[in-house]
């Protein structure tokens, strides 16, 4: 007789079980349990943010978190994500999950929620009540090969690791490329306090690996690496829009490639929406390889 998962509130010591349930189903999402760690433990309180896990027989076997998006400037945007593994699918803990979720959410005041979904749990998620808006292409690398000749830095710029620089000018060009990243909803009210405590100070980001490209003192171009064992995540690349069309994004990629093999990570996985051209087109040219499309879906609550 099987025995039924119990749903409850994640806590830090979670991290390790989540994160190696997330490598089963993600393998294309590179996620540290430090990351994790951080995750359940540090959110802005205007998000709300709720992480449950399904535990069976003393084992986390699926994850379940949902919040406000508070880095918008449209009210009531939230987010959802679930898995399960797979060994433990087809018994109603996805269901469950969702449905404390969306309970949690409409008592905080949601009034849509954005989810990213693999095509197998599509039928899932339309009896849901979500529907289709945009793909998410996640591509991997393997970092053993090698890599396309570094393109020549510009005159004018400077490339310097995330340690070397303030945080403020990270987070003006962060925020500045992100105005215009593709969404359901725009990146437009990061505030740098929250920034800084759930981005710059997570866990996730190796300042080491992470390449800014400097005119004088301004940030105009970046990439951030965040490793997770043998395996690198590109949490965010982006240039700022006066910068756009001489390379930056390709340059700082390949040097942030380059040093994360010399470190010995051995793949690396990103991620690009359907209408990002541009760095679609970067990613390409690195040798990233894609490995798997995902459905951005939406519901009204």
């Amino acid at each position: 007789m099987t025995t039924r998962a119990v749903v409850r509130q994640a806590v830090v010591d979670d991290a390790e079980a989540v994160a190696a349930v997330r490598r089963v189903v993600y393998p294309y999402k590179a996620m540290s349990a430090q990351a994790l760690r951080h995750m359940i433990t540090v959110q802005s309180p205007g998000e709300r943010f709720l992480p449950l896990v399904a535990v069976r027989d003393g084992e986390v076997v699926a994850w379940g978190s949902a919040g406000l998006n508070v880095w918008t400037s449209e009210p009531g945007q939230s987010e959802i994500s679930v898995y399960v593994h797979p060994d433990h699918r087809k018994q109603g803990i996805g269901t469950e999950l969702a449905e404390r979720l969306h309970q949690h959410l409409t008592e905080v005041g949601a009034v849509r929620v954005r989810t990213f979904v693999h095509p197998d749990g599509l039928e899932f998620a339309r009896n849901l009540g979500y529907d289709g808006t945009r793909q998410m292409h996640y591509a991997g690398l393997d970092l053993t090969a090698e890599l396309p000749a570094q393109p020549p830095t510009p005159d004018g710029i400077e490339l310097v690791s995330f340690d070397a620089v303030d945080p403020r000018t990270a987070y003006t060009a962060d925020t500045i490329a992100s105005l215009d990243e593709p969404s359901d909803s725009p990146l437009d009210a990061v505030e740098y306090d929250q920034w800084l405590e759930e981005i710059w100070n997570s866990p996730s980001m190796d300042k080491s690996l992470s390449i800014g490209a400097m005119a004088g003192d301004e940030m105009v171009a970046f990439t951030v690496v965040e490793p997770a064992t043998d395996r690198i995540w590109s949490g965010m690349t982006g240039t700022i829009p006066a910068y756009r069309g001489k390379g930056l994004a390709k340059l700082v990629k390949s040097v942030a490639l380059r040093r994360a093999a010399a470190a010995g990570m051995t793949s690396a996985y990103t991620s690009n929406d359907d209408e990002n051209g541009p760095m679609l087109a970067v990613n390409n040219w690195l040798g990233y390889h894609r490995v798997q499309t995902e459905l951005g879906l939406l519901r009204t609550l």
